[in-house]
C-alpha cells in the first residue's frame, strides 16, 4: 500500500506541475482543499475513486496510468507518437539519398545510349550534366535528413561543376577566363555560410 501511495503521489506532483497549477487550483476543480492534495502528495493518502477518476479526466488519462509508476505508461500524446513511429515505415536516408543518385546517373546513361543509337553521336556532356543534379539533390536531401551538416562544401562543389559544365559547352571559344570566377565565387559561398551573427 505504501508503495502504491507514493506511485500515485509521483504521478500527481508531475501531472499537477506539467499542467502548471497549484495545489489550491487542482483542489478547487476537485472540491477538495489544497491540504487534501497536499496530503495525496506527500503520500500520506490515495484519492478516492471519485478523485482518481476526475484526476484521470482532468489530465486526460486513465485510472490505471495514475496507479501506475511513470515508467509503465506515458501521457496519450506520447502514446500516439510511438505508435506512428512503430507504424511508419523505417529506412535509412543514406540509402535513400544512394538510390537518387544512382538513379540520376542511370538517367544519364539511358540518355546518353538513346542519343548514340538515334542520333548516332557519342554525348559525353550528358555525365557532365548529371553532376550538378546530383549535387543539387544531395544538397536538398543533406537539408532534410543532416541539417544541413556539409552543405557548404556541397554548394562549393555545385559551383565547381556549374562553371566546369559552362566551360565544356562554350569549349570551342576556349572560355578559360570562366574557372577565373570560380576564386571569388567559393569565397563568396564560404561567406554565406558564416554570415550568421555568433552569440556573444
Amino acid at each position: 500500500m505504501d508503495e502504491l501511495k507514493l506511485v500515485v503521489a509521483s504521478n500527481l506532483i508531475r501531472l499537477r506541475q506539467k499542467a502548471g497549477m497549484t495545489q489550491a487550483e487542482l483542489g478547487e476543480k476537485l472540491n477538495y482543499s489544497d491540504k487534501t492534495v497536499s496530503k495525496w502528495e506527500r503520500g500520506e493518502s490515495v484519492p478516492d475513486a471519485y478523485s482518481l477518476t476526475r484526476l484521470a479526466e482532468i489530465y486526460g488519462l486513465t485510472v490505471d496510468d495514475l496507479l501506475h509508476s511513470e515508467t509503465e505508461w506515458r501521457d496519450p500524446v506520447e502514446k500516439a507518437r510511438a505508435e506512428e513511429r512503430a507504424a511508419a515505415p523505417t529506412f535509412s536516408s543514406n540509402m535513400v539519398t544512394l538510390v537518387a543518385i544512382v538513379g540520376i546517373w542511370t538517367m544519364a546513361v539511358i540518355m546518353f545510349v538513346v542519343f548514340w543509337l538515334l542520333v548516332g553521336r557519342v554525348e559525353w556532356l550528358i555525365f557532365a550534366c548529371a553532376v550538378p543534379v546530383s549535387l543539387v539533390t544531395l544538397l536538398v536531401l543533406n537539408s532534410v535528413w543532416n541539417k544541413g551538416r556539409h552543405n557548404m562544401l556541397i554548394v562549393m562543389l555545385l559551383v565547381a561543376a556549374v562553371v566546369t559544365l559552362l566551360f565544356l559547352f562554350l569549349m570551342r571559344y576556349k572560355p578559360w577566363q570562366l574557372f577565373l570566377i570560380l576564386i571569388p565565387a567559393e569565397i563568396l559561398v564560404v561567406l554565406c555560410f558564416h554570415i550568421r551573427r555568433r552569440k556573444g
